[in-house]
């Protein structure tokens, strides 16, 4: 998984990933008290490749966010900050 760019955003950014084999996917942004604010991926089965995810967070308040990729064998969260 690659970091969101941009980075501060307003409103929306991008969130890529590659996949080496085909698994399910669960892509999920939190707020910082680790409450789920929108899931992006939804336990998808998807095909091995490169992958790009839009993220607009305009009903968000500005803030400190955390989004992270789930699969069998793989899970890793970044950070990203809205500033409106």
């Amino acid at each position: 998984m690659y970091n969101n760019y941009p980075n501060p955003f307003n409103p929306t950014t991008t969130i890529r990933f590659d996949l080496p084999e085909k698994t399910n996917v669960e892509l999920v942004v939190y707020d910082i008290l680790g409450r789920r604010v929108k899931s992006l991926v939804d336990n998808q089965v998807r095909n091995p490749g490169r992958y790009e995810v839009s993220f607009n967070a305009n009903a968000l308040a500005s803030g400190v966010y955390i989004y992270k990729l789930t699969t069998k064998n793989y899970s890793q969260a970044h950070k990203m900050l809205l500033v409106k």
